[in-house]
């Protein structure tokens, strides 16, 4: 099996079972030209993004790390019409180009992104007493896995689903001596993870699209 084949596989699936509208495709288009990394998920996994949060009921959910707003719209769209979604964004640029592609997508009202380091702003939320969230998606700079995790556990409630993004590092995840302070936060993410009394969680392998990786999903059951 090579990256091609994985490709074309995830092609074919997102060919019949998730079909693209013109507000998805502007995301990409604009986040694009804007010159942001084309690291947004695939559209097959903002498809299960979407499915997760509305098997979950999702009213509230807390995203860490928007880029362009890819997976905030399919995340935004599994909401219901009172419902909220807080999106995490240190790079102005970033978060200026969200913005315009979750107004473009219809949900400049029920989502909100956020501008400044993300441990700043989850500190934010906790202090003005947010309501608990439904749903929180990691994915941003990994070395703060961990700490992304503490705080998330803050701002949830039992029954919260905690989802954490790009998790196997091209396998490097496996390696206890790994320099790479990517790797060692993924690692400290999943074993803090693994040892905290009120989480249930598991992590799956993929490849697709974007290569060999991976996504952790954790339950709040305390």
């Amino acid at each position: 099996m090579t990256d091609a084949r994985w490709t074309a596989v995830d092609a074919y699936f997102s060919d019949r079972l998730v079909p693209e509208d013109e507000a998805l495709q502007a995301a990409l288009r604009v986040s694009r030209e804007a010159g942001l990394p084309p690291i947004n998920v695939a559209p097959n996994q903002g498809k299960l993004l979407h499915l997760i949060a509305q098997i979950q009921g999702a009213r509230r959910i807390l995203e860490v790390g928007t880029l362009g707003g890819y997976s905030t719209i399919w995340l935004g769209r599994a909401l219901p019409d009172d419902g909220h979604l807080v999106s995490l964004e240190a790079d102005p640029r970033h978060a200026d180009v969200a913005r315009g592609n979750l107004a473009h997508a219809g949900l400049a009202g029920r989502t909100e992104v956020r501008l400044g380091p993300a441990l700043d702003t989850l500190a934010a939320l906790v202090e003005e007493g947010a309501e608990p969230f439904d749903l929180v998606f990691i994915d941003a700079d990994k070395p703060n896995n961990p700490h992304y995790l503490e705080w998330a556990l803050k701002l949830t409630r039992r029954g919260s689903v905690i989802i954490g993004d790009n998790v196997v590092r091209g396998g490097a995840v496996v390696d206890g001596d790994a320099a790479d302070p990517t790797v060692r936060g993924v690692r400290d993410f999943l074993e803090l993870m693994g040892r905290n009394p009120r989480l249930s969680a598991t992590a799956v392998q993929t490849v697709g699209a974007k290569g060999y990786d991976g996504f952790s999903l954790a339950r709040v059951i305390a």
